[in-house]
């Protein structure tokens, strides 16, 4: 396993990938507000870290990259579900349920358990009635990427879609 740490706007964040250049694969992004070391990162971190900047900077919609977060079968039905909401957009837990076989419940507790927020985007998915439900990630960090994706309020395009990256699926790789 590999880190790199990359400040963002929503607070410092450590990527973690699985195996080396250039083959490796992303497995966590979890939020990490003390100070860390910096090291420069290579392949699949190298590739995670452009990307987030380019998602911050408007200039990227959709994730391309190489993920392999662990979950069970359930979760990843969850988390593959929730990489097909489209940017700025949002669906209830209940609406995932529905898409999923599964509870609103249960699809909530796949959301709080996604190891790879952001770039699966699991902010996009909204309690009903349109409030915000829970969130993992860093206090206040999952309105604010609401905003920057425009998917409450004015619905004001803060970003442009052009340039959009490919769309990306959950891979099944075996944990080493």
């Amino acid at each position: 396993m590999t880190t790199a740490v990359l400040d963002t706007p929503v607070g410092r964040l450590r990527l973690t990938a699985l195996g080396g250049a250039p083959g490796g694969a992303l497995a966590r992004v979890e939020w990490r507000p003390e100070a860390a070391p910096r090291a420069a990162p290579g392949g699949a971190l190298a590739e995670a870290a452009a990307q987030l900047e380019a998602y911050f900077a408007g200039r990227l919609t959709r994730f391309s990259l190489p993920l392999a977060p662990a979950g069970t079968a359930f979760q990843r039905r969850v988390w593959a579900a929730m990489s097909a909401i489209p940017f700025g957009e949002t669906r209830t837990y209940g609406a995932l349920a529905a898409a999923v076989g599964g509870a609103a419940r249960a699809v909530g507790g796949a959301c709080g358990a996604n190891p790879i927020p952001i770039i699966v985007p699991c902010h996009r998915v909204t309690a009903a009635g349109g409030k915000l439900g829970g969130w993992s990630g860093a206090p206040g960090a999952k309105r604010l990427l609401l905003a920057l994706e425009s998917a409450r309020g004015a619905r004001r395009t803060l970003f442009p879609t052009e340039g959009a990256a490919r769309s990306h699926e959950i891979p099944r790789h075996p944990r080493p």
